[in-house]
């Protein structure tokens, strides 16, 4: 899945955000990838081969042969060794030098005899990013069939936006899974799965709406942890201050209205639908086409009308062949109400979550839950949001796709 068991050269060059490498570490590991790293000498003054070698339990490689014994490192033997080499944080320098081919140092040589793909992390200042040289230096890396991976946009074919800055480990990884999709499960094990995530926002008018404190964190791992799988997602996506992986069908809406027709326009080509959206129960029956002002100092009084179910809708249109997962949010008779959604929605099985459980749910990144389905409850321990979506697409891969119908 994803980049369990992927082997990651990590080349680290002399950039202050070098420090970044020890969280890029992190993640890859957690993602169950082995990672060696090889460093440039420059590198080597930001931050410690003892504290790389620390986190990935291999010695660091710097030097064509090594000090203690006179051994010599094989960059070739890593070069056949490798799923991936990533370099993060990529300079100027070091760009010059692979566009050229001047392997004056360990992590060229191993870029030069690299078999597997190689993704670039740039980090620089903005001049140095912009200069004609270097962006010739870029072009002529993409042209030999090299990666780039950009700030704030991810994993890009051509053209960068980031102005040079290192993109976040987060990104990288985020990157190096997208490559690797569909290669965790064959074509015919790959689904088609819908995720609705986020809040939604009903106008009052240009500059006031309706809406609540989804952050859109859960229903955005559960799109990264699907694709990282193999699977083809559509994400529908309601007004947040988030980014997906570019090979995640991102469907922005701003309403319940339009994230119900955006829903029923997708489901029908559907394998599963997982509906994490926090949806607007209600909408204004008048939306003002100008700011409202304050007058005096008498009441406001704001008609509602109710928005349309997505879930119940779904549940009506849901096949023998399909998967629907609903979320549940309560602050109190969870499991009842849970229950009770479960049947009315005809839901296969449903995710619940309280209120009650101290830092989760609403903005945070961590949460707790218990799902429930026809016939048996499920309860697991608090952990971060991405973890809590690898326990909701496990259940949905085995219970749901291996045991259709319910």
């Amino acid at each position: 899945m994803g980049l369990k068991n992927k082997k990651i050269v990590l080349g680290i060059t002399g950039s202050i955000a070098a420090y970044k490498a020890c969280l890029l570490i992190r993640l890859l590991i957690k993602e169950g990838a082995e990672v060696q790293v090889v460093i440039t000498p420059a590198g080597k003054e930001f931050i410690t081969p003892l504290t790389l070698s620390t986190l990935t339990r291999k010695p660091v490689v710097s030097e064509f042969f090594d000090r203690r014994d006179g051994s010599w490192h094989s960059h070739v033997d890593l070069g056949l060794w490798a799923d991936a080499m990533v370099i993060a944080p990529c300079t100027a320098s070091t760009l010059g030098k692979m566009a050229n081919g001047v392997a004056d140092n360990m992590l060229i040589t191993t870029y030069m005899s690299m078999k597997a793909p190689v993704f670039i992390a740039p980090a620089m200042d903005l001049d140095m990013f912009k200069h004609p040289a270097n962006q010739k230096n870029i072009a002529t890396l993409q042209s030999y069939g090299n990666h780039f991976i950009d700030a704030g946009t991810g994993f890009l074919a051509s053209g960068l936006e980031g102005k040079g800055r290192m993109a976040e480990p987060e990104e990288i990884v985020a990157a190096l899974k997208s490559y690797f999709v569909g290669k965790s499960v064959s074509e015919s094990e790959s689904k088609s799965i819908l995720i609705t995530a986020g809040p939604t926002h009903e106008k009052i008018d240009p500059v006031r709406f309706i809406g609540n404190y989804s952050s859109g964190k859960m229903g955005f791992a559960l799109a990264e942890e699907c694709a990282a799988r193999g699977h083809k997602v559509t994400l529908i996506a309601g007004p947040v201050n988030l980014k997906c992986s570019p090979y995640i069908n991102r469907i922005d809406v701003e309403s319940a209205l339009e994230m119900y027709d955006a829903a029923t326009k997708a489901f029908p080509e559907m394998d599963a639908a997982i509906l994490c959206a926090a949806v607007a129960d209600y909408r204004p029956v008048n939306q003002a086409d100008e700011k409202i002002k304050r007058e005096d100092k008498s009441d406001m009084s704001i008609e509602l009308t109710a928005n349309p179910d997505i879930a119940a809708k779904l549940g009506e249109m849901k096949t023998k062949d399909q998967v629907l997962v609903g979320f549940a949010l309560e602050t109190n008779d969870e499991q009842a109400n849970a229950q009770k959604k479960l049947k009315k929605k005809n839901l296969d099985f449903i995710v619940l979550n309280s209120t009650r459980n101290e830092g989760t749910t609403f903005g945070y990144d961590d949460n707790q839950i218990t799902i429930i389905d026809n016939e048996n409850q499920y309860d697991y321990e608090k952990k971060p949001k991405s973890e809590v979506a690898k326990d909701i697409v496990d259940h949905l891969e085995f219970y749901g796709f291996n045991f259709l119908p319910f």
